[in-house]
């Protein structure tokens, strides 16, 4: 029989274990879904190894909402919900009043990572000031941005930023790690639902889709226009699919309707069928129901890398050694050519090919 020595030390074994499962941590991300996604490998990073009792994210939520329930992520707060904007003040002029919202904004979190403002400036200082009103919580600024020179993924330059600046130790760590020392980007970062599913067979069923055949889904926009490969390249692509008897639908967003032509859109709409400005939700549906994805730098083609599926990304003037999707089945294609955006490439067109008829 264990002695009362022992039994004093489990039970406040017990006792520390409990207290860190009920911390929390929350991630301040201002970024659009494709740097939400990014930030997942940190979170989990740190969910693993700190033993958080959970790990939200203050952020847009039309970009955040799909992620509870999904992914590592246990809870979402609206970024517009708070005055944040209040913390970028000179310290000296900042100030909270009695039962300022701001004070119980962070009542919950024992980690605060912010990427909103610089590691030692104006939104650091007064946010530090803010959360130790009312206890105390470590603080860590993340850059969003690597320097000019930063050559490995950005995920990377996230986690290595967290553990400099918090002092953890790799030594004792129990996370999934590269040889880098960087967490696995071959995992799966999103696990879509029986409801994302069904969800995205509704929207096939919408547009008579053959469910009998393989179905590819084309994005052709980008957040930036010098990222989106000539149409004329995904439109051949789709083409060449469409004649192997492969189900292409091309699916286009709020960027690609405001940029393109009716003319254009016709002409898209020639060669496949299209899905137009679905909600995050429903592209995660119609994601879940894919063989493969084909699309530019964008914050889709993220999605799609996240969930595990094959996905053909194409770079042009963005390093994809940093900034390319991260999930166990991304291929990468790059065109680094003055004339990606204004010409059809049909070298890079034919390789992009070869690949796809060796997995459909």
């Amino acid at each position: 029989m264990p002695v009362e020595g022992d039994i004093l030390e489990l039970l406040q074994q017990k006792v520390a274990q409990m207290a860190r499962e009920m911390q929390r941590a929350v991630i301040l991300q201002p970024g659009a879904i494709g740097d939400c996604i990014l930030t997942l490998p940190l979170a989990k990073f740190m969910k693993d190894n700190l033993q958080l009792g959970g790990v939200d994210i203050l952020g847009h939520t039309e970009y955040t909402g799909i992620l509870p329930g999904r992914t590592c992520i246990d809870g979402i707060r609206s970024i517009d919900s708070m005055d944040l904007h209040r913390l970028f003040v000179e310290p000296n002029t900042f100030d909270l009043a009695d039962r300022d919202p701001l004070i119980n904004a962070f009542n919950d979190y024992a980690w605060i990572v912010t990427f909103l403002g610089e590691p030692n400036g104006n939104f650091e200082q007064n946010l530090i000031f803010t959360a130790n009103c009312s206890h105390s919580s470590e603080i860590i600024t993340l850059l969003m941005k690597p320097p000019e020179d930063f050559n490995r993924h950005l995920t990377e330059f996230y986690t290595q930023q967290f553990i400099d600046q918090s002092g953890f130790s790799l030594e004792n760590s129990t996370a999934r790690l590269d040889s880098a020392g960087s967490p696995l980007a071959s995992d799966i970062l999103i696990t879509t639902t029986e409801a994302d599913k069904g969800r995205g067979k509704e929207l096939l069923k919408e547009i008579d889709f053959d469910f009998s055949k393989k179905l590819i889904v084309i994005q052709p926009g980008s957040g930036g226009q010098s990222k989106c490969w000539h149409l004329d390249n995904l439109l051949a692509v789709a083409e060449e699919a469409g004649s192997k008897d492969i189900e292409v639908i091309f699916l286009l967003g709020p960027a690609e309707l405001l940029r393109f032509t009716k003319a254009k859109i016709n002409d898209i709409k020639s060669v496949a069928k299209c899905l137009m400005d679905l909600s995050l939700t429903q592209v995660l549906g119609l994601l879940s129901c894919t063989d493969v994805f084909i699309g530019n730098d964008s914050g889709i083609t993220h999605l799609s890398g996240a969930i595990g599926i094959q996905t053909f990304t194409v770079f042009g003037p963005t390093n994809p050694v940093v900034y390319h999707p991260i999930g166990p089945a991304v291929t990468v294609f790059e065109d680094r050519s003055l004339t990606f955006v204004e010409k059809p490439s049909k070298i890079l067109q034919q390789e992009l090919l070869a690949a796809l008829m060796l997995l459909v």
